[in-house]
């Protein structure tokens, strides 16, 4: 074990020689006391309750992170929990690597994420024979003379427990209602604008548990519209810094992650583990995916996608007109506009993940709902909703039905495993003796050169018009995110080309040197 809780003191010793390694020279530890004042008021002595089991777990995956994340030998940590006297150890934190910068880099991750991320309760006794509960989120800054007193104001219990009574108050809700959402299962794709409101709304309706997909890391860009992160996750895998903010908000709610998007050979299996299924991305490719293996897994769906100032919402349940019965093939990517490339307010893609949010209740509970398959268009200028119907003997109909269509469309897809490839720096690929292909726009290549002058120039659409000259060598097809020159990659592996790869992640992922 890597995090234990102690009720009694403890000695260090034996915690730091566990830690030596003969390839590690390098040691830090952080040390917790209890001192006899905070701000002015006289303590003497403090309580720590947890909540055992989710800070165990919680409190291992911590450690486990720092250990991968900054690659050192080994790390763990004791917290105290019961009463505790002036100048007692509470918190002991040691990490051992082959150099001090990654000890103590790795030593300050775990004492910041068991900050925020452990359900913990301190309390501070006064010399005065009063006492008050202070958040676990500050303890730490409280031992090194920082403090925060306007988080004090709600017992360790209330936590505890989460306050469903607002919705318990409702007539289809109730207790019944309340035992149903925490029996639920509900997979969410994508944990961004659209994604942030469906995660939050419902892991606060107490919905059991949720799965949250997506490979992204935070990128200052994203804090205007996705409102579960702060400018501290910057640089964080979106997955990571969601599950933190799922347990803060509500415990009780268990959370899985897929830090990789998902693909033809798994998509259907991980649906079939969900009751419900909500589609936050704002690829298109993703869409058709759940859309395919939400039909062929009999998975509810939900999907929810943002134009400027327009959205648009479709609830897929099995049996019913699906995604390709409006449009039978997926979009090219520079056909179809997104937040990066045609600008999003903030309040557009929150007001439609509220909207996913609310069909998800209202399909777990069974709520009153339009039962006719139709797409819904929002337009928030004007504030206008619009139904329009599906006639579900179009479509996917014509072709033997959505689950034939989506059966030939998953054999069909390549998937991305040896696809999209890693590079640093464009340099690698060359070394590697991948040839380059830039599918970007004259205007994009000027704003963004690529800085290689062995890079070809073809335009995404006319991909297929010059396929005749992929036959020889290995192709890295190269684009501002990765989109087009994977969805090119794919055009161009259904003709037989398999030497032609993707840079994962395109432009935007390369590391910048110099």
């Amino acid at each position: 074990m890597h995090f234990r809780l102690a009720s009694e003191a403890f000695d260090t010793a034996p915690l730091r020689d566990g830690l030596q390694q003969p390839g590690c020279g390098g040691f830090c530890a952080f040390e917790g006391w209890v001192r006899d004042s905070n701000e002015g008021r006289q303590v003497d002595g403090l309580s720590y309750e947890a909540y055992a089991e989710l800070a165990l777990a919680e409190g291992e995956r911590i450690v486990e992170e720092a250990i991968a994340r900054y690659g050192i030998g080994d790390a763990c940590c004791v917290h105290r929990t019961g009463d505790l006297a002036i100048g007692d150890l509470a918190v002991w934190v040691g990490a051992s690597a082959a150099h001090r910068d990654e000890a103590f880099r790795a030593c300050r991750y775990i004492i910041d994420e068991i900050k925020h991320r452990l359900p913990i309760w301190k309390k501070e006794h006064y010399v005065t024979g009063e006492s008050a509960w202070v958040a676990c989120t500050h303890a730490y800054r409280e031992h090194e003379h920082e403090s925060d007193h306007a988080h004090r104001h709600h017992e360790p219990a209330a936590a505890f427990a989460p306050d469903y009574s607002r919705q318990l108050r409702l007539r289809e809700v109730g207790e019944a209602g309340q035992a149903r959402l925490a029996a639920s299962r509900v997979l969410v794709i994508g944990a961004g604008g659209l994604g942030c409101p469906v995660i939050s709304y419902l892991a606060g309706a107490g919905v059991g548990t949720l799965g949250i997909v997506d490979g992204d890391r935070i990128d200052a860009s994203n804090l205007h519209r996705q409102t579960l992160y702060g400018m501290r996750d910057i640089g964080e895998l979106k997955v990571d810094a969601a599950r933190r903010r799922v347990t803060a908000l509500n415990p009780a709610v268990q959370v899985q992650t897929w830090s990789k998007p998902l693909d033809a050979d798994n998509a259907v299996e991980v649906f079939g583990q969900f009751d419900l299924v909500v589609e936050c991305t704002d690829d298109m490719r993703s869409r058709y995916l759940s859309n395919d293996a939400a039909v062929l897994s009999g998975t509810r769906l939900i999907l929810a996608s943002v134009y400027q100032y327009e959205g648009q919402l479709q609830v897929i349940e099995p049996g019913a007109a699906c995604l390709r019965c409006l449009w039978p093939h997926e979009p090219a990517p520079d056909e179809v506009g997104s937040c990066v490339s045609s600008g999003v307010l903030g309040p557009v893609p929150g007001t439609l993940g509220a909207m996913q949010a609310m069909e998800a209740l209202k399909l777990l509970l069974d709520l009153p709902r339009p039962r006719e398959p139709a797409l819904l268009l929002v337009n928030l200028l004007d504030m206008g909703m619009t139904r329009l119907p599906i006639d579900a003997r179009r479509g996917c109909a014509l072709h033997g039905g959505c689950a034939s269509v989506a059966r030939r469309a998953l054999e069909r897809d390549p998937g991305e495993a040896d696809i999209a490839l890693h590079f640093d720096v464009l340099e690698e690929a060359l070394a590697a003796g991948f040839q380059l292909v830039d599918l970007r726009e004259t205007k994009e290549i000027i704003a963004e050169p690529l800085g290689v002058a062995a890079a070809r120039q073809i335009s995404s659409a006319q991909i297929l018009a010059h396929a005749g000259e992929f036959a020889q060598g290995r192709w890295l097809l190269v684009c501002a995110s990765g989109r087009r020159s994977a969805h090119a990659a794919r055009l161009l592996r259904a003709e037989g080309l398999h030497q032609v790869h993707s840079l994962a992640g395109g432009v935007s992922a390369l590391r910048v040197t110099g």
